[in-house]
């Protein structure tokens, strides 16, 4: 099993505290291994195997669990008394109403409760209305870049990335050791078991069709502005005709399932976020090279999307900024701020991506971004080129993959 130390922290931050565990991520990106390894360390720290629960409702063995009713009755009667008890529930979203057996779990002083779940929905229906300040959310992505190569063997960096962005971050395929065949019949099953149980089935999608012309679409325009009308249109045009409600559903739905994610739009000048032109990143890039292959792949834009992922990992929350006519690829806002704090936020960053920025002109272009923000907070420009860091007038140029491998916030 890969270690997943980052988490694994995060869950011992909370642990035994008043407040359910809930981690939330697409389809095969860890979370069961992760509860396995959180529930290893406890009994390393002398947690008897009495007083935990594990409950995986993919699992054939617990499908009668999936009654409420019954699952309540089936952990009260494991409870052990006097004692602390961790209740592991994996993949909840299959039990109708889980979050009354959740509640009920809760307010047991001796019971500490952790459920995991691949669709962002089961939070916003399902357990905010009647969980609300009562459970934290942690949410997982695939494995990140420094996690990725901390299992791989010898080799250089720069060929690591690249199997990191072609082979895919999803843990599994890390044990089919470079086969592309397996690694891409691999991908096909987890994709086809994404839309059809989580987009599908759950939104009643009756065009699967469309729905995987929208998924390429998306995929393909990574790190592009992107608006629902501008994505019926090019629908339209090739003869597709589409709805922009009926677009705002599709990707409403593969933003629920973490295949996608978005990216709002901030105005830093302005000090207000937009309601237009969003920009979507995909969760794993080997699943938009098995849809796209290699054709058009713009390196830049992938490399934007790797930069994106890890900034959600570092926990901040991440904007694609607008500073007048320039925009800047991401602002940053880390707990305890905002963009556009007076006086100057503390932890809000800003950054710019880019293949490469050796040429004058292009460091210039980079840069102008960076510049034209007139406050003090940090500002990044991330590369490709294999270069020493440099400064140019408080803006830092860092190498990329060096940034990537760091085990910290910059």
């Amino acid at each position: 099993m890969i270690e997943r130390p980052d988490y694994i922290k995060k869950l011992l931050k909370f642990k035994d505290k008043r407040l359910i565990k809930v981690i939330t991520g697409v389809r095969r990106c860890g979370k069961s291994t992760l509860l396995e390894l959180f529930r290893h360390s406890l009994t390393q720290s002398g947690v008897g195997q009495a007083q935990i629960i594990a409950i995986n409702f993919e699992e054939l063995a617990f499908e009668e669990l999936r009654d409420y009713k019954k699952l309540y009755v089936y952990i009260l009667e494991r409870l052990s008394p006097g004692v602390m008890n961790y209740v592991f529930l994996d993949e909840v979203q299959n039990v109708p109403e889980f979050q009354r057996t959740a509640d009920s779990l809760y307010i047991k002083e001796n019971v500490d409760l952790y459920l995991t779940g691949s669709n962002a929905r089961m939070l916003s229906e399902e357990i905010a209305t009647l969980l609300s300040g009562r459970y934290i959310e942690i949410r997982m992505l695939p494995l990140s870049f420094r996690e990725y190569i901390s299992v791989m063997g010898p080799d250089e960096l720069a060929r690591k990335y690249n199997r990191y962005v072609t082979e895919s971050s999803f843990p599994y395929t890390l044990e089919l050791e470079g086969d592309l065949q397996s690694i891409g019949e691999y991908l096909g099953g987890l994709y086809s078991t994404i839309i059809l149980k989580d987009v599908m089935n759950r939104k009643k999608i009756a065009d699967p069709l469309m729905l995987e012309s929208i998924i390429r679409f998306m995929f393909f325009n990574i790190g592009n502005l992107t608006s629902c009308t501008n994505i019926a249109n090019t629908m339209k045009s090739e003869g597709r005709p589409i709805s922009v409600h009926t677009v705002e559903s599709y990707l409403s739905a593969l933003t629920d399932c973490f295949i996608l994610y978005r990216a709002g739009r901030y105005d830093v000048k302005g000090r207000q976020f937009l309601k237009s032109g969003d920009k979507y990143y995909a969760a794993d890039l080997g699943l938009r090279y098995y849809l796209l292959g290699g054709r058009n792949a713009n390196a830049g834009s992938i490399l934007e999307n790797i930069v994106y992922l890890e900034l959600l990992r570092r926990g901040g929350r991440v904007y694609v900024g607008k500073n007048g006519s320039s925009e800047i690829d991401f602002v940053v806002e880390h707990p305890g701020s905002r963009p556009g704090d007076v006086p100057f936020g503390d932890g809000v960053e800003y950054y710019q991506a880019a293949l490469t920025a050796r040429d004058d002109t292009v460091l210039e272009r980079e840069l102008a971004p960076l510049a034209a923000i007139k406050d003090h907070n940090p500002k990044y420009l991330l590369t490709m080129d294999e270069d020493p860091p440099a400064s140019y007038d408080g803006i830092n140029r860092l190498n990329a993959l060096d940034w990537l491998l760091q085990d910290r916030r910059v």
